[in-house]
């Protein structure tokens, strides 16, 4: 690719212990793409994809976004600089309404000295910047925004999980395991909300054990084994056979280009 990666590392290494979680990493997430990262429980993929998002620190290694070194010391730092995590969990409280989600951690204050002195919160600005975002992916089904989260089904938490990664994840999203607790008809809404974030130009990283979900969405595909990057294959030229067998180790891939 002639293109420079947006989010690249190299070299990073983890340990926990005698347990070597990241083995010189190498990773790039090109502009525009969906990445998928796969690899077996154990290969290391939560560590790397913890390291890129500021939960884990490296203890060897470099990261760049846009071509610079960050450090990353905490979630927040990854979060500043415009990487977006959505976790497995969610990490959203379900009494607390879609608003309050949205906007936990960076809520709006109302303008002049009653935001700055009184620290009132900005409810009408939150509401309409959640109900947009909202909108904007396609997600009116959920018609009030002050429902609480406890209400929605699995797919519309998904979908406001993402909703809130896209509003706020200027340069890059992460998505782990999105499909993994919902059912089929859910499942394909969330992967057309994947493709919608994509077309809006952000890049995202897929962290996925559904191989029919990566052969369907991703542009490339990472696979990770044994605490590094094996290969990285184009899912148009490979199986999803190809690619079990790549994570597993029953298959070495030959020279990879793609």
């Amino acid at each position: 690719m002639t293109q420079k990666p947006i989010l690249s590392a190299k070299n990073l290494v983890k340990r926990y212990g005698r347990v070597v979680a990241l083995d010189h990493c190498d990773f790039e997430l090109y502009p525009g793409e969906i990445l998928a990262v796969i690899g077996d429980n154990g290969a290391g993929k939560s560590t790397l994809i913890k390291a890129l998002s500021g939960a884990v620190v490296p203890e060897e290694g470099e990261i760049f976004l846009d071509g610079e070194t960050v450090n990353f010391s905490a979630p927040t730092d990854a979060r500043d600089a415009g990487i977006e995590t959505v976790y497995q969990t969610l990490a959203m409280s379900p009494a607390l309404s879609i608003t309050d989600n949205m906007f936990m951690g960076r809520e709006l204050r109302k303008p002049g000295f009653r935001g700055k002195w009184l620290r009132q919160l900005d409810h009408k600005a939150m509401e309409t910047f959640a109900k947009q975002k909202l909108s904007d992916l396609g997600l009116l089904t959920i018609q009030n925004i002050n429902q609480a989260v406890e209400t929605l089904s699995g797919g519309q938490r998904q979908g406001v999980a993402v909703a809130r990664a896209a509003a706020f994840g200027s340069k890059v999203i992460i998505l782990d395991e999105p499909t993994a607790a919902l059912g089929v008809k859910e499942s394909r809404r969330v992967l057309e909300l994947i493709q919608d974030v994509k077309s809006r130009g952000i890049p995202i990283i897929l962290i996925s054990h559904n191989m029919p979900h990566v052969f369907e969405v991703a542009d490339r595909v990472h696979v990770h084994r044994l605490g590094k990057r094996l290969c990285v294959i184009d899912p148009k030229q490979h199986t999803m056979s190809d690619a079990v067998a790549y994570m597993t180790g029953a298959k070495e891939p030959e020279e990879i280009a793609a």
